[in-house]
């Protein structure tokens, strides 16, 4: 799962990193570390990190207003200094230039990745469970009636002979008594796991939102071009009026961002989500019982004498 998530950030923020690249080549290089923090913080986002969505996109857009009005808005203004700079950054939470479009983003971002986020978690928390079952300590008594269970015939010269199923049974559910009683907690964590892999494929599908990234940025930069004369006005009354070259360079450089939008095409991560979401949760189910069953499974196959033939009951051969 974790790989899918990686693979689909890979391709959403290479995509996103295109759209700068073909469309704003004038702020595209300036633009890439701001990209590579978004999708980083939301990799972070999903592996647990404490950090929300919400900040990690509107700490991108905060990087993004100084570039696109020194690029796009005003592309003659030649001094950009730290403190020009941040003020436009702080401008940008007051004055909104992106619009609606990035609380847009925010909204779309935090419903498709809250159910990866939580079963990232729970995966993890599973593994954490497991890893510790499987390590559990045997009690002395739980290691004396094993040693009776298999080595007693033995002392008869009863090499060959397997203990009966329902002696094993007995030994087994004892020697694991601890272990079953998460029993009703494992039951509980597959339905959870079943409910936010359900959560991931619904509405709010994960590759829809972040594909959609890159639209809602290109959307958001398009919305704060054309009010670029009025956030020009408030700017200045902000901020002052940074230095400009002699004569505002002409932004026909900029391709037509619509026009590109639709000849660009994103390819799906090689193998999707939505199957490996089913596979996964298939097998989960099957293993509902695990904790319930582990007697019975360890009681199985070749450990003992499940025919009519002869078999060690902890006292004698029956």
């Amino acid at each position: 799962f974790l790989e899918a998530f990686e693979s689909l950030l890979r391709f959403a923020e290479n995509r996103t990193s295109s759209l700068f690249e073909t469309a704003y080549r004038p702020m595209a290089k300036e633009a890439a570390e701001p990209v590579k923090e978004l999708f980083t913080d939301i990799s972070l986002y999903i592996l647990g990190a404490e950090t929300t969505v919400e900040s990690a996109v509107l700490r991108f857009f905060d990087s993004l207003f100084p570039l696109v009005y020194s690029r796009l808005i005003n592309p003659g203004i030649t001094d950009l200094s730290e403190d020009y700079t941040e003020c436009l950054r702080l401008t940008r939470q007051d004055i909104n230039p992106f619009g609606h479009y990035s609380k847009n983003m925010v909204t779309e971002l935090s419903k498709s990745l809250w159910a990866s986020r939580m079963l990232s978690q729970a995966l993890s928390l599973g593994i954490e469970v497991i890893n510790t079952t499987e390590h559990a300590a045997l009690s002395k008594e739980c290691s004396r009636a094993l040693v009776k269970m298999q080595y007693c015939p033995h002392c008869q010269g009863l090499t060959l002979i397997r203990p009966c199923v329902g002696y094993c049974l007995n030994v087994m559910r004892g020697c694991l008594a601890s272990v079953s009683e998460l029993d009703a907690q494992w039951r509980e964590f597959i339905s959870t796991l079943e409910y936010l892999t359900n959560e991931m494929a619904a509405s709010h599908e994960l590759e829809a939102a972040l594909s959609g990234i890159w639209n809602s940025i290109n959307e958001a930069i398009l919305h704060a071009q054309l009010n670029g004369p009025q956030l020009s006005a408030t700017v200045d009354k902000v901020c002052g009026q940074p230095k400009q070259q002699e004569g505002n360079l002409s932004s026909a450089s900029i391709v037509p961002v619509k026009e590109l939008a639709e000849t660009q095409t994103f390819v799906m991560a090689h193998t999707s989500l939505n199957n490996k979401r089913r596979e996964f949760i298939t097998y989960m189910k099957r293993s509902r019982t695990f904790y319930a069953s582990i007697a019975e499974r360890l009681c199985d196959g070749d450990l003992v004498m499940r025919d009519s033939s002869t078999c060690w009951n902890g006292e004698d051969v029956v």
